[in-house]
């Protein structure tokens, strides 16, 4: 079944068109995600889920967000983040428990399984705290192979030092830490 996207303009504002995912991403047609962050409280430091991504996509084992997503044409960013997260990590929470952290624009060219890949994100990065446990994620194994509790310093530290294979972003990660210890 194909998805389909808004086309937003360039404050991400849907402009009445809408794109076939594949197509968007392969002419690099703009189009809105969440990126949605869950963090806890360990031992007087924040934690932060990661999830490692499944073999099959973009960015193969590859550590990531907790929960992204493209919102489907017609969506919103917080119910759409909300469907991501029971889908991917079967957790579900109220849009009243998201924290908004800030917008991103992500602009990028790349190619995966030899097919090239313009990527145009027009993204809200929000926030959820969550104490669960590891084993107790129900994972989407198309999307997510694993998923991981690592401090949110140490994994500024490792993402700096090329230690952690991953495809986050550091400026994300510092708004995440911001809006952590903010609402902590």
């Amino acid at each position: 079944m194909k998805e389909y996207l808004d086309v937003v303009d360039e404050t991400g504002t849907p402009t009445g068109e809408i794109v076939e995912r594949a197509a968007a991403h392969r002419e690099g047609i703009p189009h809105r995600t969440t990126h949605l962050w869950l963090v806890r409280r360990r031992a007087g430091r924040v934690q932060v889920l990661l999830q490692k991504r499944a073999m099959t996509k973009s960015f193969p084992g590859c550590y990531d967000i907790s929960s992204a997503g493209h919102i489907p044409a017609g969506q919103d960013y917080y119910p759409s983040a909300l469907r991501e997260l029971r889908e991917e990590l079967g957790i579900t929470a109220k849009e009243s428990d998201l924290i908004f952290c800030g917008n991103m624009t992500i602009f990028w060219d790349d190619e995966f399984f030899g097919i090239p890949y313009h990527d145009r994100q027009y993204t809200k990065v929000l926030l959820l705290w969550a104490d669960v446990d590891e084993g107790d994620f129900v994972l989407q194994k198309e999307e997510v192979d694993a998923v991981l509790w690592i401090d949110l310093q140490e994994c500024i530290d490792r993402v700096k030092a090329g230690t952690l294979k991953n495809c986050l972003s550091l400026e994300e990660l510092a708004m995440v830490q911001a809006a952590a210890g903010a609402s902590a």
